[in-house]
């Protein structure tokens, strides 16, 4: 692919604005997407989980693309999420997001009766036929109870198109470790989520993280990121310091929840999460306004 890579530096994941139909406001949109290009972001994911893919249509998630690539233009790398519970529908969507001008593919493993290695193989086998962009995988097992075996990843490492794997923050923190097995054993790029993270992965010199936080306030993201990845390990874990608050509210009451409070303080606009996740009380609006203290200024 020409061009930057959509694996490496930071990717912010934005939320994909919607009203209470699962209408996308392509304009809200769009206005979150410059201030990641301005901002320096690596690329972009779309549809994520923070970008809420799973609560939309296809016809809306094809609206959100276009949106964005007629917005982002070229300016960085967009990452576009095609998970979906049936095979069929996911190679739709990768079939969309390319037709639409996506540069990359993500894609976890979605399922309501568990999947098998094998399955899941199959599932990205198929997908990777139907489309021939660079595709992620998505190993989140906190959404979608599936974890993937070294023995998959490797197996998958294997298909053309799959070139990289965004991890799961290591249970035991030896982010060193887990990268120096990943790469003995595949030829993906690695990346974390999970934003507490993001200093001890990329200082551990992970190839990628894919931050909730940046896909709103971009900027101290992107200094923490390019801190971290230059080796300087005294402004990342002072920029992780101040940033730690909001680490805090994200693991207390989720990430995605907090997001939409922060574009409602941030004066982008006004919206809800999708149902049946509720809007945060007034109390705990109190708190994240307290953790992003300054921040809401830049």
């Amino acid at each position: 692919m020409p061009g930057p890579s959509p694996f490496h530096g930071l990717c912010a994941f934005p939320i994909t604005p919607a009203d209470k139909h699962g209408r996308v406001d392509v304009e809200m949109l769009a206005r979150l997407l410059d201030r990641l290009c301005e901002a320096g972001v690596d690329s972009i994911g779309l549809l994520g989980s923070t970008g809420t893919y799973a609560y939309l249509t296809r016809d809306e998630r094809l609206r959100a693309v276009e949106a964005a690539v007629e917005c982002v233009r070229g300016r960085v790398p967009l990452v576009v999420g095609v998970g979906a519970l049936r095979t069929d529908w996911a190679r739709d969507l990768a079939r969309d997001a390319e037709a639409a001008g996506a540069d990359a593919l993500l894609m976890a493993p979605v399922s309501y009766t568990p999947l098998t290695q094998g399955e899941a193989f199959e599932h990205y086998r198929a997908v990777t036929d139907a489309s021939g962009l660079p595709l992620c995988i998505y190993n989140n097992p906190g959404t979608t109870h599936f974890t993937f075996g070294l023995d998959l990843l490797e197996r998958l490492s294997r298909l053309s198109t799959i070139q990289a794997v965004k991890m799961p923050l290591p249970s035991d923190g030896d982010y060193a470790g887990e990268i120096t097995t990943l790469r003995a054993r595949t030829a993906l790029a690695v990346g974390y989520s999970g934003d507490w993270g993001t200093a001890d992965a990329l200082l551990a010199g992970a190839d990628a993280f894919y931050s909730v936080l940046g896909g709103m306030l971009p900027a101290p993201v992107v200094a923490l990121a390019r801190a971290a990845r230059a080796g300087n390990a005294e402004d990342a874990r002072r920029i992780d310091a101040e940033l730690s608050p909001l680490w805090e509210v994200f693991r207390t009451f989720g990430s995605l929840r907090v997001m939409y409070v922060l574009l409602n303080l941030l004066g982008l606009g006004k919206m809800e999460p999708p149902r049946p996740i509720l809007p945060l009380g007034a109390a705990v609006r109190e708190r994240v306004l307290a953790a992003a203290g300054p921040l809401l200024a830049g």
